[in-house]
């Protein structure tokens, strides 16, 4: 359980990161940056998601 704790925080950073990379990227103007921001919010969350998917197995 810890481990699945563990990694959920993890995805939970990546996605937060994700937004601060976003926001960054629309407030300079830099699109790449911006792109980055949200490829790094779709692995969180799809990261995040198969937590969930695993957890549901083990129940």
């Amino acid at each position: 359980m810890k481990v699945t704790n563990k990694n959920r925080a993890k995805n939970l950073a990546e996605v937060a990161k994700g937004k601060v990379k976003e926001a960054a990227g629309k407030t300079t103007g830099d699109d790449q940056l911006e792109n980055d921001g949200r490829v790094d919010q779709m692995k969180g969350n799809l990261k995040q998601a198969g937590e969930k998917v695993r957890d549901a197995f083990k129940k």
